[in-house]
């Protein structure tokens, strides 16, 4: 009888071994295939097209002609389109900070109750912004903050009638009443988020935190907002990409007035390429908003990343 050595055994079955690798990871990229090409399709396509469209002066149905990265300068000389990009940073006020951080408490609170039936209306009614299109909800704030809305009819009920304007239509309080539409709309996503992510927290780190003579204040910012790091982060990142990229409420609440007081990059590149026929200029915009995303939303996963280490 032949004898043969252990290493030939092993390497005449290496291949009989690597072919079942081989056929799951084949067929692995075939059940991915479908997906990337309708990503190819649907996001690298377009984003491929919206670049080469900002090299040119295009007006979308003539000829076209080169211009290079001039689109990119008007952007940021000139007044209208710049500031458009600082509305939709003001707009992070509203839209991130405010529900972040009425949300915690509201989390927070509705987590003491969590066995009462408060708790479960509570979680209900703040959710209820998600479902209601965002249309509607536009179309709804106009009319609640308008000069005969309810909201001024409120105020002057309570002896505030000098107080009250076309909160909508005034210059100084436009932006921030779009601000606080999208902070209400925003305020159930995150108050849910949050409130997910403390039932993972575990109940022993509270008991430890009493016996050691802790408040509730001092649970709350040693104990649940550490924990919730990656939670704030999913919140953080969702309510700045709304922000910058919102069209919908302002197009339906104030289509950008009065003047260009509540004019964000979304509803100035819907003009710029369908009213003004400016394509490659509108083009030029969207990439630098979506870079400008990409910058804002990167290192807000890279934190809560570094948090978890």
């Amino acid at each position: 009888m032949t004898a043969h050595p252990a290493g030939g055994r092993s390497a005449h079955r290496r291949p009989a071994r690597s072919r079942p690798r081989r056929a799951r990871g084949l067929a692995g990229w075939l059940f991915v295939l479908p997906a990337l090409a309708f990503y190819a399709v649907f996001v690298l396509r377009p984003v491929t097209l919206t670049f080469q469209y900002s090299l040119y002066d295009w007006n979308g149905i003539g000829a076209s002609t080169w211009v290079g990265l001039a689109n990119y300068g008007k952007v940021f000389t000139e007044p209208d389109l710049f500031d458009s990009l600082v509305n939709a940073f003001q707009l992070i006020v509203f839209f991130s900070a405010v529900p972040v951080v009425l949300g915690l408490a509201i989390a927070a609170t509705i987590r003491r109750i969590a066995a009462s039936r408060l708790a479960l209306v509570a979680r209900t009614v703040l959710f209820l912004p998600q479902v209601i299109p965002l249309v509607a909800a536009g179309i709804a704030w106009s009319w609640l903050l308008a000069s005969t809305g309810v909201v001024n009819q409120l105020l002057t009920l309570v002896g505030l009638g000098g107080v009250t304007r076309a909160w909508l239509g005034d210059f100084a309080t436009a932006l921030p009443a779009v601000g606080m539409i999208g902070a209400w709309v925003l305020l159930g996503l995150c108050t849910l988020l949050l409130l997910a992510g403390m039932s993972k927290i575990d109940p022993a780190l509270y008991e430890a935190a009493r016996l050691d003579g802790a408040g509730p204040w001092r649970e709350f910012v040693s104990i649940t907002v550490p924990s919730l790091r990656q939670e704030i982060a999913v919140c953080v990142t969702v309510t700045v990409i709304a922000a910058l990229a919102s069209f919908d409420i302002i197009y339906i609440a104030t289509q950008g007035g009065p003047g260009n007081t509540t004019m964000v990059p979304g509803l100035q590149i819907f003009y710029l390429a369908f009213s003004e026929r400016e394509v490659g200029t509108a083009s030029a915009l969207a990439m630098v908003l979506m870079l400008l995303v990409i910058a804002c939303a990167l290192p807000i996963q890279w934190f809560a990343k570094d948090g978890n280490k």
